[in-house]
């Protein structure tokens, strides 16, 4: 009997086999890369949580053994649990007083855990398990001064609407609300700053940030900050006894101290009534009972002077209003004038524009023309403000109040002016 053996083909599916282990083993490769690349963004996220909780505790004056186990605790919620009997995560911190230049108290966390393999254990018993980690450094103390700081406790503090922005390039917008709507900012506003803080910690830009609104790439946000800004606030001025409103009937009057930097009081003050024409000589100005009421003016001009004055309103007084359309020109004490030129000092208020005492919920409404010029932080530390003031018109210094409303195109540049606090919340810097 005669065998035969015919081998044709047998390469072929020799080749076959090897190729279908070959992507096998490419499939396990695959496999084991994306849960190792997924279980390393798990740890950087349990390293940025871990590093802000340490850096929060060493801010508040704990020890080194409760800054552990608070970082601890941070990472297991965020993923790495640091408890398991069998590879658990761990955290190693360590403090710095400097990173990148800049001194400061900086915590770095580093958080590791060995992670079990599907198949690379199965090419080589070492790729059984293979650590996976993340480092993140937290840092407080040493932030920017804040240029915005809006007190209100709860409900929404800042709402920018209808192409309004802030540009806070070095400094802090602060929000002391503790809740979800403590900010929005819709229709097509900016806001830009170092950084955005909010007390809340269920706040969040997918729900309040919209229609265009948005917050610059540059802008760290920080959420659930461990307490809000509360800076102080000045002195009150030293006056005699209260004037009536001089300018109630309009005409051309000018009114304000005698002499550069003095301190007058009015009970009220109408400045641009009827076409009016009113100069305002720089000093300080207090007033006892009513408003601060800007109207149009003459000529598209509200006042004429106002370079170099501070208004001061007592608890029992009204607020500031600056009607829609009047054109303004109101320079703090040693502030840049419309024209470039520095404006006389206002003493211990140099900076500040308006003081609202604390005490004096009455609100505050700058509404003011397309050419209107103010340059000078706002303090109104009980009272709710908004400013409407138009596309072409300019609002610089810093803003303290309860709440802010803005709306009607126009940019608040918000600069730190003396006095300003420092918020030391811990954030990530890197």
């Amino acid at each position: 009997m005669r065998v035969f053996r015919d081998e044709n083909g047998q390469a072929l599916i020799s080749f076959a086999v090897i190729l279908s282990l070959l992507a096998l083993g490419f499939l396990a490769f695959a496999i084991d890369a994306g849960m190792l690349f997924r279980e390393r963004r798990v740890a950087q996220a349990a390293a940025d949580a871990a590093a802000v909780a340490a850096a929060e505790e060493v801010s508040n004056g704990n020890t080194v053994a409760n800054e552990q186990t608070v970082a601890n605790g941070v990472a297991t919620l965020n993923g790495m649990n640091t408890s398991l009997a069998k590879n658990p995560a761990t955290v190693q911190l360590q403090q710095s007083s400097s990173w990148n230049g800049v001194s400061s108290t900086y915590v770095t966390a580093t958080v590791t855990q060995p992670i079990h393999t599907y198949f690379l254990g199965a090419f080589d018993k070492d790729l059984a398990y293979v650590n996976v980690s993340a480092q993140a450094i937290a840092g407080f103390g040493a932030g920017n001064p804040d240029c915005v700081c809006l007190e209100g406790g709860s409900g929404q503090d800042l709402y920018m609407s209808n192409g309004s922005s802030i540009n806070g390039s070095s400094c802090e917008v602060v929000v002391n609300s503790s809740s979800s709507n403590a900010i929005s900012i819709i229709g097509g506003s900016t806001l830009g700053a170092q950084t955005l803080g909010t007390v809340s910690s269920t706040w969040d830009t997918s729900t309040n940030i919209y229609g265009g609104g948005s917050v610059t790439a540059s802008t760290k946000i920080v959420q659930g900050i461990p307490h809000g800004c509360a800076p102080a606030m000045p002195a009150a001025p030293s006056y005699s006894s209260c004037l009536s409103d001089p300018g109630g009937s309009g005409g051309t009057i000018t009114v304000g101290p005698a002499s550069a930097g003095g301190t007058i009081c009015y009970q009220s003050l109408t400045v641009g009534a009827n076409a009016g024409k009113t100069t305002l000589n720089p000093g300080i100005y207090v007033i006892s009972t009513g408003y601060v009421h800007f109207e149009a003016g003459s000529g598209g001009k509200s006042n004429l002077g106002g370079n170099g004055v501070f208004f001061y309103l007592l608890p029992g007084a009204g607020s500031i209003l600056i009607d829609n359309g009047a054109n303004v020109n109101l320079v703090s004490g040693g502030a840049k004038e419309s024209g470039g030129a520095t404006a006389p000092s206002t003493g211990a208020y140099d900076g500040i524009l308006v003081y609202q005492a604390t005490g004096n919920s009455t609100g505050m409404t700058v509404e003011g023309g397309a050419t209107a010029y103010m340059n000078g932080a706002i303090y109104a530390p009980s009272a709710p403000l908004t400013l409407g003031n138009g596309s072409g018109s300019t609002f610089d210094g810093g803003v303290i109040a309860q709440t802010l409303t803005m709306s009607g195109g126009g940019t608040l540049t918000a600069t730190p002016t003396a006095g300003s606090s420092v918020s030391s919340f811990p954030r990530l810097v890197q």
